[in-house]
């Protein structure tokens, strides 16, 4: 099968493409021939070696954290899920790989593709909308009433936190550019505010929630914007010590972690407010939630570019810049 390969960690390392075999499918997982995959910002970071101490993979590996295909083999153990059928997924942690013709997934983070959208829109999902539900429902146990201030709006995640967070009934602030603010009202949001001319922090005050995918300054000034009692939960970092005991981090990754984060939670307890850092996790379950929400039409996937599986590189780059508006995605079949 075709693959691509981290070879080297760095900005400038281009992943590399290469026939290798098909991976072997263990008893509790089945076998994905990939229809599309999508692109994130954490492959890019991946790629770079920035989660090289929380992820020790063994170079060479396979990049791509998204799928989107059909079942052409399961395991032994596996008794929910049958050859044809057609399947999405975000892989588990130590057993990525979805920049492929192939990749085997645990089927206990695997769901059946929402009947009403493409593969390439499938492969969109995974991994942004089971960040949204466990930030938005999981850790942040969004209520009908509350407010919640979602950062990037236009991007992958806040395309489909915003989305999530009506749903539920929330009132939605987010950031963007002025050439999309009238299209993330359309997804949703209450308030919408030009990043590159206003400031969120003079706008915004008493939230209960703030969904931080930005810098450390931009971190800072959302525990501002928070009302006593309320939480910022970051999937920018930095990692706090208790996502390290979550992932039974070795102890001195997680006094390192402890340090890291030392900053941002001093600067939480001195506002009463709390901060957390959520780095998501393969879920099935969840996944079949999304599939519910995205059949019955509540939410829809958001596509930019569709690029092919030579040009996934290129596709990196473009995930980088900032430009994208929505998810991208690799064309594989």
């Amino acid at each position: 099968m075709k693959a691509l390969l981290v070879d080297k960690y760095g900005k400038k390392e281009a992943l590399r493409l290469v026939e290798m075999p098909r991976p072997d499918v263990q008893a509790d997982e089945v076998l994905v021939q990939v229809h599309a995959a999508s692109v994130n910002l954490l492959d890019a970071k991946i790629r770079n070696g920035e989660f090289k101490l929380l992820l020790p993979y063994r170079r060479p590996f396979i990049l791509g954290h998204d799928v989107a295909g059909v079942v052409v083999q399961v395991g032994t153990q596996v008794t929910n899920f049958k050859i044809g059928d057609q399947v999405y997924a975000r892989p588990d942690d130590m057993r990525i790989g979805t920049f492929a013709e192939f990749v085997a997934v645990k089927a206990q983070s695997l769901a059946i593709k929402p009947a009403n959208v493409s593969m390439d829109e499938a492969a969109s999902i995974p991994l942004v909308g089971l960040t949204a539900w466990q930030a938005l429902v999981e850790m942040g146990q969004l209520q009908k009433g509350q407010m919640v201030f979602i950062q990037a709006g236009s991007g992958g995640v806040g395309t489909f936190a915003i989305q999530l967070a009506k749903h539920l009934g929330a009132s939605v602030a987010t950031t963007t550019s002025a050439s999309n603010v009238a299209w993330v009202k359309s997804l949703g949001a209450d308030v919408v505010i030009d990043y590159k001319t206003q400031d969120f922090e003079k706008m915004l005050s008493g939230y209960d929630l703030v969904l931080n995918s930005q810098d450390s300054e931009t971190l800072s000034k959302s525990l501002r914007v928070l009302k006593p009692g309320g939480k910022v939960i970051s999937i920018s970092g930095p990692p706090d010590v208790e996502f390290a005991k979550a992932i039974r981090a070795p102890w001195l990754v997680q006094q390192i972690m402890r340090f890291l984060s030392f900053r941002i939670r001093k600067q939480a307890r001195q506002r009463h407010v709390a901060y957390a850092f959520l780095f998501m996790k393969a879920n099935g379950a969840q996944l079949q939630k999304l599939t519910q929400l995205i059949e019955s039409g509540v939410i829809r996937p958001v596509l930019d570019k569709v690029f092919p599986l030579t040009a996934t590189n290129d596709a990196l780059r473009y995930v980088e810049s900032g430009r994208a508006k929505g998810k991208v995605v690799i064309k594989v079949l």
